[in-house]
């Protein structure tokens, strides 16, 4: 008997160590990250650079407005080329999550989160939020002679004929949730009307939900309507720019992550989704100046911008926009896109 008990015991000393370097050798093989990033190319650059600095994982990805990568993941469907999709408006997910395209996981940091920045469960989380606004080139709207515009209604004014840029919903996300919230504050068939009337002052439609605020910058353009964040980078900077909140009131995306079915990576993948919502990574909003909202209260946000629980944001349903998107895009293209200018 006190034989048996020492061969185990043997064994024991011989594996233990074994098992343990085992262990050791899972954590070592989270060395690479892929991600289709659907956050602008800066920006992505700036978190991920971020990610690597704290855990080591090496990050690579490629930039994607939210349509295509959409579309990329579909065709990749069970043998992606990426491990997470990062950004883009959290109904895409919803929609990638419905597809089969994306796995459940929760991890540490998942119930920390609010309810409404997190899938149940754990197919995909929000990692910050932007609201909509105008962003305003004042030197190129007092060239155009025309005032600052306040509300959406504004908009509608001939002086700003040719004036305005906005992203198309045919491709970007910022687009569909412009669509969505616009439908929020006057109803569906005013809000159609309204981007009707709207299309004959849009100078053109990006295919990035951040080309506008490129046109404000360089002076392309007076106004451009997308998410905040490139326009409080401009105003932080010093440029003529000036952010206007419309007076009827906005909607805001909160962004989010997912892990895509058949990750390669799956470890790192998992350590990047903890990280992206502690408070390590929220704080690397503010200090690499994302200019991005973060989504825990403990994370701090650059003084040039507003506390967000005083912005009069729009709530939108996710579950139900989401599931109407194509037909509310195919609707734009129809009425809005080919109205007479």
């Amino acid at each position: 008997m006190k034989k048996g008990l020492l061969v185990l015991l043997v064994v024991f000393l011989v594996f233990a160590p074994l098992a343990a370097q085992g262990s050791k050798e899972d954590g070592a093989a989270a060395k690479e990250l892929v991600v289709y990033a659907s956050v602008d190319e800066a920006n992505a650059v700036k978190i991920l650079d971020a990610f690597t600095k704290d855990s080591g994982i090496k990050t690579s990805f490629v930039q994607l407005s939210s349509g295509p990568a959409l579309t990329r993941i579909q065709a990749e469907s069970g043998r992606p080329q990426a491990d997470v999709w990062l950004g883009a408006p959290s109904d895409n997910h919803v929609t990638a999550k419905n597809d089969g395209l994306t796995v459940p996981y929760k991890g540490e940091s998942f119930e920390g989160l609010g309810a409404e920045f997190k899938d149940a469960e754990g197919y995909w989380r929000g990692f910050y939020m932007n609201p909509l606004c105008f962003g305003v080139n004042t030197a190129a709207l007092a060239k155009a002679g025309a005032s600052v515009p306040r509300s959406w209604a504004d908009l509608l004014k001939p002086e700003y004929k040719g004036l305005i840029q906005v992203p198309t919903p045919q491709a970007s996300g910022t687009a569909t949730t412009m669509v969505y919230s616009l439908i929020e504050i006057m109803g569906e068939n005013e809000a159609f009307a309204y981007m009707t009337k709207l299309n004959s002052n849009i100078q053109t439609y990006t295919s990035s939900g951040t080309g506008p605020s490129k046109g404000v910058n360089v002076g392309d353009c007076a106004i451009g309507i997308q998410f905040s964040p490139a326009f409080f980078q401009m105003k932080a900077n010093g440029q003529p720019v000036e952010i206007v909140f419309p007076s009827e009131g906005f909607g805001f995306e909160f962004p989010a992550a997912s892990i895509l079915k058949g990750a390669k990576n799956y470890e790192a993948a998992k350590i990047f989704m903890d990280w992206l919502v502690s408070k390590k990574g929220q704080d690397v909003l503010k200090s690499t100046g994302t200019y991005f909202y973060p989504v825990i209260d403990s994370a701090e946000i650059d003084p040039v911008m507003p506390a967000f629980s005083t912005l009069d944001v729009v709530g939108i349903d996710l579950a139900y926009y989401s599931a109407r998107k194509g037909e509310l895009v195919e609707r734009w293209v129809s009425e809005v896109l080919s109205a007479k200018k």
